[in-house]
Protein backbone atom coordinates (compact mmCIF):
# COMPACT_ATOMS: atom_id res chain seq x y z
CA UNK A 1 0.00 0.00 0.00
CA UNK A 2 1.38 3.68 -1.24
CA UNK A 3 0.04 7.01 0.52
CA UNK A 4 -0.80 9.25 -2.33
CA UNK A 5 -1.54 12.88 -2.73
CA UNK A 6 -3.82 13.99 -5.34
CA UNK A 7 -4.29 17.94 -5.49
CA UNK A 8 -6.85 19.29 -7.23
CA UNK A 9 -8.85 15.48 -6.94
CA UNK A 10 -12.44 16.16 -6.17
CA UNK A 11 -13.54 16.42 -9.73
CA UNK A 12 -11.71 14.92 -13.42
CA UNK A 13 -9.31 13.32 -13.74
CA UNK A 14 -8.01 13.55 -10.47
CA UNK A 15 -11.27 12.18 -8.70
CA UNK A 16 -11.28 9.08 -11.40
CA UNK A 17 -7.71 8.16 -10.55
CA UNK A 18 -8.09 8.51 -7.27
CA UNK A 19 -10.67 6.10 -7.12
CA UNK A 20 -8.33 3.54 -9.49
CA UNK A 21 -5.78 4.05 -6.71
CA UNK A 22 -8.24 3.65 -3.93
CA UNK A 23 -9.66 0.39 -5.57
CA UNK A 24 -6.17 -0.70 -6.03
CA UNK A 25 -6.00 -1.00 -1.90
CA UNK A 26 -3.66 2.17 -1.55
CA UNK A 27 -3.87 5.32 1.04
CA UNK A 28 -5.12 8.37 -0.91
CA UNK A 29 -5.04 11.92 0.31
CA UNK A 30 -7.41 14.34 -1.84
CA UNK A 31 -7.09 17.82 -2.39
CA UNK A 32 -9.57 20.62 -3.11
CA UNK A 33 -10.70 24.29 -2.41
CA UNK A 34 -13.91 23.46 -1.01
CA UNK A 35 -14.75 21.38 2.83
CA UNK A 36 -18.21 20.64 1.71
CA UNK A 37 -17.18 19.36 -1.67
CA UNK A 38 -14.15 17.26 -0.47
CA UNK A 39 -16.49 15.63 1.92
CA UNK A 40 -18.70 14.44 -0.05
CA UNK A 41 -16.01 13.24 -2.80
CA UNK A 42 -14.17 11.63 0.12
CA UNK A 43 -17.43 9.60 0.39
CA UNK A 44 -17.77 8.94 -2.64
CA UNK A 45 -14.74 7.56 -3.30
CA UNK A 46 -15.01 5.20 -0.23
CA UNK A 47 -17.83 4.01 -1.14
CA UNK A 48 -17.15 3.19 -4.79
CA UNK A 49 -13.91 1.91 -4.03
CA UNK A 50 -14.94 0.21 -0.63
CA UNK A 51 -10.79 1.54 0.42
CA UNK A 52 -11.78 3.27 3.97
CA UNK A 53 -8.25 4.73 4.01
CA UNK A 54 -9.62 7.78 2.15
CA UNK A 55 -8.62 11.42 3.24
CA UNK A 56 -8.30 15.07 2.75
CA UNK A 57 -6.92 18.47 2.81
CA UNK A 58 -8.70 21.94 2.09
CA UNK A 59 -6.54 24.34 0.24
CA UNK A 60 -7.09 27.59 -2.57
CA UNK A 61 -3.98 26.72 -4.19
CA UNK A 62 -4.26 30.59 -5.99
CA UNK A 63 -3.30 32.13 -2.10
CA UNK A 64 0.27 30.94 -1.62
CA UNK A 65 -0.72 31.82 2.53
CA UNK A 66 -2.46 28.38 1.83
CA UNK A 67 -0.25 26.46 0.06
CA UNK A 68 1.86 27.19 3.00
CA UNK A 69 -0.67 26.52 5.34
CA UNK A 70 -1.60 22.89 3.28
CA UNK A 71 2.20 22.26 3.72
CA UNK A 72 2.02 22.31 7.51
CA UNK A 73 -1.04 20.58 7.54
CA UNK A 74 0.41 17.90 5.35
CA UNK A 75 3.39 17.10 7.67
CA UNK A 76 1.57 17.31 10.48
CA UNK A 77 -0.58 14.31 9.52
CA UNK A 78 1.86 11.97 6.54
CA UNK A 79 5.18 10.86 8.12
CA UNK A 80 6.03 9.61 4.83
CA UNK A 81 4.50 10.10 1.29
CA UNK A 82 5.12 7.62 -1.77
CA UNK A 83 3.77 9.62 -4.79
CA UNK A 84 2.52 12.88 -5.34
CA UNK A 85 0.27 13.72 -8.58
CA UNK A 86 0.06 17.62 -8.71
CA UNK A 87 -2.89 17.40 -11.25
CA UNK A 88 -4.60 20.73 -10.00
CA UNK A 89 -5.24 23.14 -13.20
CA UNK A 90 -6.37 26.23 -13.90
CA UNK A 91 -7.43 27.68 -17.49
CA UNK A 92 -10.67 29.96 -17.08
CA UNK A 93 -10.73 31.91 -13.90
CA UNK A 94 -13.69 34.98 -12.78
CA UNK A 95 -10.66 36.74 -12.29
CA UNK A 96 -6.67 36.84 -14.08
CA UNK A 97 -4.99 37.48 -11.01
CA UNK A 98 -5.01 36.90 -7.50
CA UNK A 99 -4.58 38.93 -4.34
CA UNK A 100 -0.65 39.23 -4.87
CA UNK A 101 -1.36 40.49 -8.65
CA UNK A 102 -0.18 37.36 -10.26
CA UNK A 103 -1.72 35.69 -12.87
CA UNK A 104 -4.15 33.10 -11.60
CA UNK A 105 -2.84 30.04 -14.19
CA UNK A 106 0.62 30.51 -13.38
CA UNK A 107 0.00 30.32 -9.68
CA UNK A 108 -2.25 26.99 -9.39
CA UNK A 109 -0.50 25.35 -12.42
CA UNK A 110 3.28 26.08 -11.62
CA UNK A 111 3.73 28.19 -8.30
CA UNK A 112 1.88 25.95 -6.14
CA UNK A 113 3.20 22.86 -6.62
CA UNK A 114 6.47 23.96 -7.10
CA UNK A 115 6.30 25.35 -3.34
CA UNK A 116 4.30 22.50 -2.84
CA UNK A 117 6.51 19.74 -3.38
CA UNK A 118 9.38 21.22 -2.17
CA UNK A 119 8.23 21.53 1.54
CA UNK A 120 6.79 17.85 0.95
CA UNK A 121 10.60 16.60 -0.24
CA UNK A 122 11.40 15.44 3.63
CA UNK A 123 8.16 13.13 3.61
CA UNK A 124 8.77 11.73 -0.36
CA UNK A 125 12.38 11.23 0.91
CA UNK A 126 10.86 8.67 3.30
CA UNK A 127 9.65 6.48 1.20
CA UNK A 128 10.99 3.23 -0.53
CA UNK A 129 10.74 4.37 -3.94
CA UNK A 130 8.74 7.88 -4.39
CA UNK A 131 7.26 9.28 -7.20
CA UNK A 132 6.42 13.20 -8.46
CA UNK A 133 4.01 13.27 -10.93
CA UNK A 134 3.69 17.05 -12.31
CA UNK A 135 0.54 17.69 -15.24
CA UNK A 136 1.91 19.44 -18.15
CA UNK A 137 -0.03 19.56 -21.82
CA UNK A 138 0.66 19.58 -25.05
CA UNK A 139 -0.18 23.45 -24.53
CA UNK A 140 3.43 24.32 -24.33
CA UNK A 141 4.86 28.26 -24.76
CA UNK A 142 8.03 30.05 -24.00
CA UNK A 143 8.05 31.27 -20.37
CA UNK A 144 7.65 34.98 -20.33
CA UNK A 145 9.19 35.96 -16.90
CA UNK A 146 7.38 39.35 -16.84
CA UNK A 147 3.85 37.39 -16.91
CA UNK A 148 5.63 34.88 -14.23
CA UNK A 149 5.94 38.04 -11.98
CA UNK A 150 2.73 39.47 -12.77
CA UNK A 151 4.30 42.52 -14.33
CA UNK A 152 2.68 41.58 -18.40
CA UNK A 153 -1.07 40.17 -18.81
CA UNK A 154 -0.99 37.60 -21.78
CA UNK A 155 -4.42 35.88 -22.92
CA UNK A 156 -5.81 33.27 -20.84
CA UNK A 157 -4.33 30.64 -23.33
CA UNK A 158 -1.37 32.03 -23.66
CA UNK A 159 -0.54 32.12 -19.43
CA UNK A 160 -2.00 28.59 -19.87
CA UNK A 161 0.92 27.01 -22.22
CA UNK A 162 3.63 29.32 -20.23
CA UNK A 163 2.44 27.75 -16.95
CA UNK A 164 2.58 24.26 -18.55
CA UNK A 165 5.83 24.76 -20.14
CA UNK A 166 7.30 26.18 -16.57
CA UNK A 167 5.96 23.19 -14.87
CA UNK A 168 7.98 21.08 -17.35
CA UNK A 169 11.12 22.57 -17.17
CA UNK A 170 10.78 22.70 -13.24
CA UNK A 171 10.11 19.18 -13.38
CA UNK A 172 13.35 18.51 -15.39
CA UNK A 173 15.21 20.51 -13.06
CA UNK A 174 13.99 18.40 -9.80
CA UNK A 175 15.05 15.32 -11.44
CA UNK A 176 18.36 16.26 -11.19
CA UNK A 177 18.06 17.98 -8.14
CA UNK A 178 16.77 14.61 -6.51
CA UNK A 179 17.88 11.95 -8.28
CA UNK A 180 16.25 9.59 -5.84
CA UNK A 181 12.89 10.53 -6.74
CA UNK A 182 11.07 9.91 -10.09
CA UNK A 183 9.93 12.77 -11.50
CA UNK A 184 7.84 12.53 -14.71
CA UNK A 185 5.87 15.66 -16.42
CA UNK A 186 2.85 14.48 -18.08
CA UNK A 187 0.26 15.34 -20.82
CA UNK A 188 -2.73 13.49 -19.94
CA UNK A 189 -4.54 14.00 -23.06
CA UNK A 190 -5.32 16.67 -25.36
CA UNK A 191 -9.44 17.97 -24.70
CA UNK A 192 -10.30 15.37 -22.04
CA UNK A 193 -14.20 15.08 -21.04
CA UNK A 194 -13.39 17.78 -17.67
CA UNK A 195 -14.87 20.02 -16.51
CA UNK A 196 -11.85 22.61 -17.02
CA UNK A 197 -11.64 21.64 -20.68
CA UNK A 198 -15.50 21.65 -21.53
CA UNK A 199 -15.39 25.43 -19.55
CA UNK A 200 -12.88 26.63 -21.97
CA UNK A 201 -13.09 24.99 -25.27
CA UNK A 202 -16.93 23.67 -24.85
CA UNK A 203 -15.74 20.15 -27.01
CA UNK A 204 -13.52 17.35 -26.21
CA UNK A 205 -11.82 14.74 -27.89
CA UNK A 206 -11.20 11.79 -25.46
CA UNK A 207 -12.81 10.65 -22.14
CA UNK A 208 -11.67 11.69 -18.96
CA UNK A 209 -10.57 7.85 -17.80
CA UNK A 210 -7.39 8.21 -20.45
CA UNK A 211 -6.32 10.62 -18.66
CA UNK A 212 -6.81 9.35 -15.30
CA UNK A 213 -5.19 5.42 -16.11
CA UNK A 214 -2.20 7.65 -17.42
CA UNK A 215 -1.88 9.17 -13.65
CA UNK A 216 -2.98 5.82 -12.28
CA UNK A 217 -0.05 4.15 -14.22
CA UNK A 218 2.49 6.81 -13.99
CA UNK A 219 1.75 6.77 -9.86
CA UNK A 220 2.33 2.93 -9.34
CA UNK A 221 3.19 0.93 -12.47
CA UNK A 222 6.72 -1.47 -12.06
CA UNK A 223 6.46 0.16 -15.88
CA UNK A 224 7.59 3.52 -15.08
CA UNK A 225 9.78 2.73 -12.22
CA UNK A 226 13.22 4.49 -11.94
CA UNK A 227 11.84 6.70 -15.02
CA UNK A 228 13.05 10.26 -13.80
CA UNK A 229 13.44 13.43 -15.95
CA UNK A 230 11.28 12.44 -19.04
CA UNK A 231 8.04 14.18 -20.57
CA UNK A 232 5.04 11.01 -21.21
CA UNK A 233 2.68 12.44 -24.13
CA UNK A 234 -0.42 10.59 -23.38
CA UNK A 235 -1.83 12.00 -26.99
CA UNK A 236 1.05 9.40 -28.29
CA UNK A 237 1.31 7.10 -25.70
CA UNK A 238 4.61 6.91 -24.69
CA UNK A 239 7.48 8.83 -23.55
CA UNK A 240 8.54 11.93 -26.51
CA UNK A 241 10.20 15.41 -26.54
CA UNK A 242 8.64 18.48 -24.70
CA UNK A 243 8.91 22.06 -25.44
CA UNK A 244 12.47 22.74 -27.06
CA UNK A 245 13.37 25.05 -23.87
CA UNK A 246 12.85 21.83 -21.37
CA UNK A 247 16.42 20.94 -22.73
CA UNK A 248 18.29 24.71 -22.59
CA UNK A 249 19.78 24.86 -19.42
CA UNK A 250 19.94 28.69 -18.88
CA UNK A 251 16.35 28.84 -19.87
CA UNK A 252 16.02 26.81 -16.89
CA UNK A 253 17.95 28.48 -14.58
CA UNK A 254 16.44 31.91 -15.50
CA UNK A 255 13.14 30.38 -14.71
CA UNK A 256 14.45 28.70 -10.94
CA UNK A 257 15.86 32.13 -10.37
CA UNK A 258 12.86 34.05 -10.56
CA UNK A 259 10.83 31.32 -9.46
CA UNK A 260 12.66 31.08 -6.09
CA UNK A 261 12.65 35.21 -5.85
CA UNK A 262 8.72 35.08 -5.97
CA UNK A 263 8.20 32.28 -3.31
CA UNK A 264 10.82 34.11 -1.26
CA UNK A 265 8.84 37.37 -1.21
Amino acid sequence: MKKILITGSTDGIGKLAAIELARAGHQVYLHGRSMDKLSKIISEVKATSGNKNISGFVADLSDLNQVKQLEKEIIGQIDVLDVLINNAGVYNTPTATNTDGLDLRMVVNYLAPVLLTEELLSLLKQADKPRVVNLSSAAQAPVNLDVLAGNKTVSEQQAYAQSKLALTMWSFHLALQEPDINVIAVNPGSLLNTKMALEAFGNSWSPADKGAQILFDLAVSDNHQGITGKYFDNDQGSYGDAHPDVYNPSKIENLISATQTLLNQ
